[in-house]
């Protein structure tokens, strides 16, 4: 069988092999389909039966299920199969069928009613309404004899496909047994695609064609390359595995992050929880990083029906902070609102929520936020003995910058700064410097606002790309206010971990690169093979292209050639 290649956008360097899982997509029957039993309707007095084996399949499979995972994976799925053990469903099902309504409505119209019932209630009650539409999607997929939807149990490392895949879902995969995440739809700056790049997991988004690859299919994922390869040849296979071997050569120098003359660069990581830290920290090989660029502190309150408690908060951080010991920690203050909405701090009725009360700006609406986690950030500071470096996302301009030095100062916090992800900011960055200590880029949202794209819009991905010499420019104009400052300036977007765009931020003036803990290789091992005036080339050459793809075209050619044949 011949190979066949679908295009994508990769995330992060690696590539494997493995044989395809798809995930399901709920089966929408009509209303009123027949139930079949051994390619026979089953008759009208036996269904109120089958409709009980119905549920009874689904709450058994969710209980299996639950004891053989762990942590809240595991607390989720039982939660959700004592849902559909509840005798309420299966009693108000049968009611309906015995008023004539057709199997799949009787379910559909009993769960929905809950469901209804459960969202006006609000609160705690509110959060069972994902599990019951999961409940309901499952016992109609066993009715009419479908797949059952969502994530199925990986029985031996997969590659993962999916149409698209929630934050949540990716976060909630079996690790163990994932060897790469392909989606049809989403965007490689997208939070799929980040967290996907944050475990670790090589990752292709926009592979059309993708779902159509049937399960158990063995396919080549390269993210670096950005393709899917069905079917690969024994070549194709034995190239990868090359690969795979000249990366290990990455991992045996654990120096500090510096170029080829000893110029330092600071290689952070970025992480969401305190279980992240624990992790970065004790990392003792080539992915062994100075501490934390980026800490986002919104995972705590994403899926939250209100905002955590100052005690909570401080309980992360602290262990955040302790994890690390002495390192350093970069803390950023809630960044949520347009793709990141929080149920008690959205505005609802925003037209273009990714141009609105976002990031810092939801202070505006709700001071107590900022104000309570500072003095949560205060708190841990205080319990570990250690200073935290604390950021605000969405800055725009430099009486923003100085009114949150002052609310953190208040708080005790000594070492603030801001994101720089608005051309307002960047163009103006030594005077919001001027106000701060120090400032960190956020490629992904700042390409997003110069090149006017929507970083969730995947088919403009061209247009956010971080090589685009405008988005450069507004990098270069804000490292160029740092040193004349003598302030540090950091990226912590997704650009970072990219060994050759960290040449180039280096060449621009950047001090400090952070990313996913498995970029870090690859990014040392780059920056320890060219000195620092071989990265001011590169800037110059990114700089003065016409394209992006022209501009990291020149980067290659300046590579030595050692760099060029792994990294090119």
């Amino acid at each position: 069988m011949s190979a066949r290649v679908l295009p994508g956008v990769g995330v992060g360097r690696r590539a494997v092999v493995g044989p395809v899982v798809q995930v399901r997509e709920p089966v929408r029957p009509a209303s009123d389909a027949v139930i079949e039993r051994d390619g026979a309707p089953v008759p009208h007095d036996e269904l109120p039966d089958v409709v009980g084996a119905a549920f009874a399949t689904v709450s058994a499979d969710l209980a299996a299920r639950a004891e053989r995972a762990s942590g809240s994976m595991g607390e989720v799925l039982a939660a959700t199969a004592q849902i559909a053990a509840d005798p309420a469903l299966l009693t108000g099902t049968r009611k309906e069928l015995s008023t004539g309504t057709p199997p799949v409505a009787a379910v559909e119209k009993t769960i929905g009613g809950f469901i209804e019932m459960f969202t006006a209630m609000g609160g705690l009650m509110a959060e069972r309404v994902t599990d019951l539409a999961s409940v309901r999607d499952r016992v109609v997929a066993v009715l009419v004899g479908a797949p059952l939807p969502g994530v199925p149990e990986l029985a031996e490392p997969s590659v993962v496909v999916a149409r698209d895949l929630a934050p949540a879902d990716t976060a909630a995969l079996d690790l163990d047994r994932v060897l790469a995440i392909v989606t049809e739809l989403g965007g490689p700056t997208g939070h799929t695609a980040i967290i996907a790049g944050q475990l670790g997991i090589p990752c292709l988004v926009r592979v059309t064609g993708a779902g159509d690859v049937p399960d158990g299919t063995r396919v080549l994922v390269d993210a670096r390359a950005g393709r899917l390869v069905v079917d690969p040849d024994d070549e194709d296979v034995a190239a990868i595995r090359r690969l795979a071997d000249a990366e290990l050569a990455l991992e045996e120098d654990t120096a500090p992050g510096a170029t080829a003359d000893g110029h330092p660069v600071d290689l952070l990581v970025n992480i969401g929880t305190a279980a992240d830290a624990e992790r970065a920290a004790a990392a003792t090989d080539a992915r062994a990083v100075a501490g934390s660029g980026l800490f986002r502190t919104e995972v705590l309150f994403l899926d939250a029906t209100a905002a955590p408690s100052v005690a909570a908060q401080a309980a992360e951080y602290t262990a955040a902070l302790a994890a690390f010991g002495g390192r350093k920690v970069v803390v950023r203050t809630l960044d949520a609102g347009a793709d990141k909405p929080l149920a008690f701090a959205t505005l609802a009725d925003e037209e273009n929520p990714a141009l609105g009360v976002r990031g810092y700006r939801i202070g505006r609406v709700h001071p107590r936020l900022l104000t309570e986690q500072l003095a949560a950030l205060g708190q841990a500071a205080a319990e570990t003995g250690t200073q935290p470096w604390v950021m605000a996302p969405m800055i725009a301009t430099p009486q923003e910058a100085a009114e949150f030095a002052a609310s953190a100062r208040a708080a005790g916090l000594t070492r603030v700064g801001v994101m720089i992800e608005v051309p307002a900011a960047a163009l103006r960055a030594e005077a919001v410097l001027a106000e701060v200590d120090f400032v960190s880029l956020g490629t992904n949202d700042l390409a997003q606002y110069t090149m006017a794209t929507d970083r969730l819009a995947g088919q403009l991905v061209d247009l956010l790309d971080p090589w685009q010499p405008a988005v450069l420019e507004l990098v270069a104009t804000t490292a160029r206010a740092g040193r004349a400052l003598g302030k540090p300036v950091g990226v912590c977007g997704e650009s970072a971990g990219d060994p050759l765009m960290a040449l180039v931020l280096t060449g621009l003036g950047v001090t400090s690169l952070s990313m996913s803990l498995g970029s870090v290789p690859a990014v040392r091992y780059a920056l320890r093979r060219h000195t620092l005036a071989q990265c001011e080339a590169m800037a110059e050459a990114a700089l003065s292209a016409a394209s992006a793809t022209q501009g990291r075209a020149a980067v290659v050619d300046l590579l030595t050639e050692e760099a060029r044949r792994l990294l090119a």
